[in-house]
């Protein structure tokens, strides 16, 4: 299934995929025009506050197909392969030519490591070419002194900003960022509706496309380009497979997608950073700025890194009815195991509500390394369907 000939007919679908595809080339124009443009490593990266301060905010991403010589000096193999190929284009130079400044959120264990490797490799080795980095140490417990934490450390982030650009950022700026966000979520939402609604129109792998090209380019373009695509997709063939919801693994190609509906499901719905959590949650305008952002970031939908075991029990559960899933896909890479602490309960509780499900652990990357992948979920799909209301 993956991508559609019925997308591909679609003009704004294919500018999306093509700053999916090619996503140095909007960083790039930016900077040819003098613009400045920021790293984000982490999830947790205030977008308000970096379009106010007149940036463009990019999300770091790994290459496959890269060699890991400069990473395999520094990092230990038992990292995420995926970080492992992130941090490589960090410090071979390839980043320092693409953005001007790094800023890395704790949203896991593994990222926080990754900035203290850069931050030791600044001071020992200064004249490698390593972006300056600045760290976004949140707290993630929802109570209000750790609230009042994070608008201090929210407030930290916004003077490294400030001392970037050489100005002040006021509050109308930010505010004025938080509607462009906003307005982007709430496109990307009417989106998801031809994805949960009662036919779907959108499969996953397209999803993916839409939803990430949004972290590689213009705002308030990828806002128009998710509108049009939208309303074109209200005309596209409905997809007659079971539905299935994706965790785990963050997917920053649509490789495991295309499996996943080549074998004859339909990603309904996921609860990864470069999926449905992405958009998840506004910027509240009636809160004072700083306050606004923290709301945003810290109360959205709990990450998987970052939440007890309860916790994401519910969320999974309320999500996977929002999209009006059959079955779940758990995925995870080698070495990272941090999402499987969640995962008996979760079964348990899909279990108790009817829903099908199948784990994929330790799993190579990138996903074409995985001998029977696609005989496992074609298996899966039979099953699906022999048990599809």
């Amino acid at each position: 299934m993956s991508i559609r000939t019925c997308a591909l007919k679609s003009a704004a679908f294919k500018a999306l995929k093509d700053a999916y595809d090619n996503r140095e080339a909007a960083a790039a124009k930016w900077r040819a025009a003098g613009g400045k443009v920021l790293g984000e490593l982490g999830c947790d990266v205030p977008d308000e506050l970096v379009l106010a301060a007149g940036m463009m905010p990019v999300h770091i991403y790994a290459d496959p197909a890269r060699e890991l010589t400069e990473t395999n000096k520094y990092l230990e193999f038992a990292f995420e392969p995926v970080v492992r190929a992130q941090f490589e284009k960090l410090v071979d130079g390839t980043y320092a030519n693409q953005i001007d400044y790094l800023a890395i959120s704790n949203s896991t264990d593994v990222v926080i490591r990754i900035f203290l490797y850069l931050r030791e490799i600044h001071r020992v080795e200064p004249d490698k070419a390593v972006p300056p980095v600045c760290f976004i140490d949140w707290l993630f417990t929802r109570h209000r002194l750790h609230q009042t934490r994070d608008e201090f450390v929210i407030e930290l982030f916004k003077k490294q900003l400030e001392e970037w650009i050489g100005r002040p950022i006021t509050d109308e700026q930010i505010r004025q960022a938080g509607a462009v966000c906003n307005e982007n979520r709430q496109a990307l939402r009417a989106m998801a509706e031809l994805r949960h609604g009662a036919e779907v129109r959108i499969n996953g792998s397209e999803a993916l496309v839409i939803i990430g090209a949004g972290l590689f380019m213009d705002k308030a373009e990828h806002t128009a380009l998710v509108k049009q695509v939208t309303e074109d997709a209200k005309s596209w063939p409905a997809i007659d497979a079971p539905r299935v919801f994706y965790t785990g693994a963050n997917q920053e190609d649509t490789a495991l997608y295309d499996k996943i509906e080549a074998a004859g499901l339909v990603v309904v719905g996921e609860d990864t950073d470069w999926g449905d959590r992405y958009y998840d949650r506004d910027y509240n305008p009636d809160y004072p700025v700083i306050r606004g952002i923290v709301d945003r970031y810290l109360l959205r939908e709990y990450s998987a890194k970052k939440a007890v075991v309860a916790d994401r029990v519910a969320a999974l559960d309320r999500e996977t009815a929002a999209a009006g899933a059959q079955g779940v896909i758990f995925y995870t890479n080698q070495y990272d195991e941090v999402a499987t602490w969640d995962m008996p309960r979760q079964r348990k509780s899909l279990e108790s509500r009817g829903l099908k499900h199948i784990t994929f652990g330790q799993m190579l990357w990138p996903v074409n390394r995985n001998e029977g992948l696609d005989e496992k979920l074609a298996a899966f799909a039979e099953e699906m369907k022999g048990g599809a209301q």
